[in-house]
């Protein structure tokens, strides 16, 4: 006989761990299920060298418990992978959440029968919970490319975003990465010190710009601290959430002196606060052109041979892809054991015993690093055997591209909640607060169902179609689906081409409030 609980939760990263506080804290019974054999979520996984935050790090991070803010001090303004994973296993302690929380259990079906959610693991145990909640992450399911031969290779292989516990040293290896995304450009530079030479397969070049990473001092964290809550409320009415200094100019009413002085400024100071430049870069195709000018001039005058500067200077809009900061990653194209390879003039033609086959001629390698993304927002979801009511398969409900109603629910699936879900900001804001906002809205929602004895909460069609052609409308107002991103899932071959994230947080969660204050308008509850 299965145990049952009052709620699931399957994932084990920040969403997961506070969705496990916020229901307990309201008294339900919960289980957490957790595939890794550790918490973390992305950062338990991506243990890639470089990998490291794009956001600030004192901005990411929990804002629900104050003593934890002021507790906590954090060492550089981007934190590394080990110092936020010792963040979240400090959290877990801190919190006693690992008694709630089964490791090494992937989950692998979850049907909605007879009004119950019946969730399977892979180690044959069935269990059934009123509510599931799913904190699966948005970029938590690596995407391998199908290239001929690919399990042929007699080296080593890895893919950044499954990276061995114990790392990797490449000394004296010959080394390829394929993929120049962030975790590519985060990991590039590091491998290179490494190896005995490296070559890199460039299938588009990305934007760039440098982090200026450096150590806190203890006068700005004390300052950050003592307005913490001032300035979290300030973050809150940003589009993106995020403390990136916005300017309200617009690029095109701008002179172009003062024009190139804001790029300059924002390029010495680093970072994605860059995007917030000036207000028209992702509204206008003219205004993201300077910007994009002024990229490929920094690129020119990093790299030494101006055939490579060429091959790593996009030719598209800047941020349609997820702008990607770095450390010295331009700079490492001039070492004399790194190799560019642009794959549209030398495609991967296949993969042998000894190495890649690439305009004909075959590169002998020791190892092989797959920096290729993710099935990003929806492949963590859709790898799970979920059935709704009647048997209706996710994969089928979202056979057309993923559709929500404000990226939390689903219809067909009661009772099913999403965190940071597509239809949501979430990729294109502070991820940290947006899972905050999403987990005390599902808990808000559930302590309401549980105080008004209802049943079932399910997002009615109409209010999910109304949603879904309002976050294309807004979308299609920017300029972030003029390119092939996996925003939309161009990165996944025959994966529909829907652009996922809704762009702006303050009209996002202005919505999301209205929908709980009207007694859930849009859902039907029984």
């Amino acid at each position: 006989m299965s145990e049952r609980f009052d709620a699931i939760v399957v994932g084990a990263g920040f969403g997961g761990l506070y969705m496990l506080h916020k229901l307990r804290q309201q008294g339900l019974r919960v289980r957490v299920f957790e595939a890794g054999d550790g918490v973390g979520g992305t950062w338990f996984w991506n243990r890639y060298p470089g990998a490291r935050c794009d956001i600030e790090s004192m901005e990411y991070s929990y804002q629900f418990d104050e003593a934890l803010q002021q507790e906590w001090t954090w060492s550089e303004k981007y934190a590394t992978q080990p110092e936020i994973l010792s963040y979240i296993n400090h959290v877990a302690d801190r919190f006693d959440l690992r008694r709630d929380i089964q490791l090494e259990t992937r989950v692998l079906a979850a049907h909605f029968e007879d009004g119950s959610w019946s969730v399977r693991t892979d180690d044959n145990q069935t269990w059934t919970a009123k509510y599931v909640v799913m904190a699966t992450g948005c970029l938590s399911s690596a995407n391998l490319p199908d290239i001929e031969g690919r399990d042929t290779f007699n080296g080593a292989v890895y893919h950044t975003g499954l990276w061995p516990k114990d790392g990797v040293d490449f000394t004296g290896k010959r080394v390829a990465v394929i993929g120049t995304g962030s975790s590519g450009i985060q990991s590039i530079p590091i491998i290179a010190e490494q190896a005995e030479h490296l070559t890199v397969y460039q299938r588009t070049a990305n934007f760039s710009v440098p982090a200026h990473n450096r150590p806190l001092d203890e006068s700005e964290v004390a300052q950050r601290k003592a307005e913490y809550p001032a300035f979290r409320q300030e973050m809150r009415s940003t589009a993106f959430h995020a403390n990136f200094r916005y300017n309200e100019a617009n690029a095109l009413e701008t002179s172009e002196q003062d024009r190139l002085a804001e790029y300059e400024a924002r390029w010495q100071a680093g970072g994605l606060p860059f995007m917030a430049s000036f207000a028209d870069l992702m509204f206008d195709q003219q205004a993201n052109a300077t910007a994009a000018e002024f990229i490929r001039g920094k690129i020119e005058a990093q790299v030494d041979d101006p055939a490579v500067a060429e091959l790593l200077s996009p030719n598209g809009v800047v941020g349609c892809k997820r702008l990607c900061v770095d450390t010295s990653y331009y700079a490492t194209y001039n070492r004399p054991n790194v190799s560019l390879v642009d794959v549209n003039r030398q495609p991967i033609e296949r993969i042998e015993a000894q190495g890649i086959v690439s305009g004909g001629r075959t590169n002998p390698l020791d190892a092989i690093i797959f920096a290729t993304g993710f099935d990003a927002m929806t492949g963590a979801l859709t790898n799970i055997d979920i059935k709704g009511q009647d048997a209706l398969p996710l994969e089928d409900a979202w056979a057309e591209g993923p559709k929500t109603y404000l990226g939390l629910s689903i219809h067909g699936f009661p009772n099913l909640f999403l965190i940071t879900g597509p239809g949501s900001p979430s990729v294109l804001t502070n991820m940290l607060p947006s899972i905050e906002h999403h987990v005390e809205w599902i808990a808000e929602c559930i302590d309401w169902a549980e105080r008004n004895g209802k049943r079932e909460l399910q997002a009615r069609l109409d209010a999910q179609e109304a949603w879904v052609a309002h976050v294309n409308e807004v979308g299609d107002s920017s300029l972030y689906p003029r390119c092939n991103s996996w925003y939309l899932g161009s990165n996944v071959p025959g994966k529909p081409r829907v652009f996922m994230p809704y762009l702006g947080f303050p009209p996002y969660a202005e919505k999301c409030a209205e929908v709980a204050a009207s007694g859930y308008q849009g859902y039907d509850v029984a």
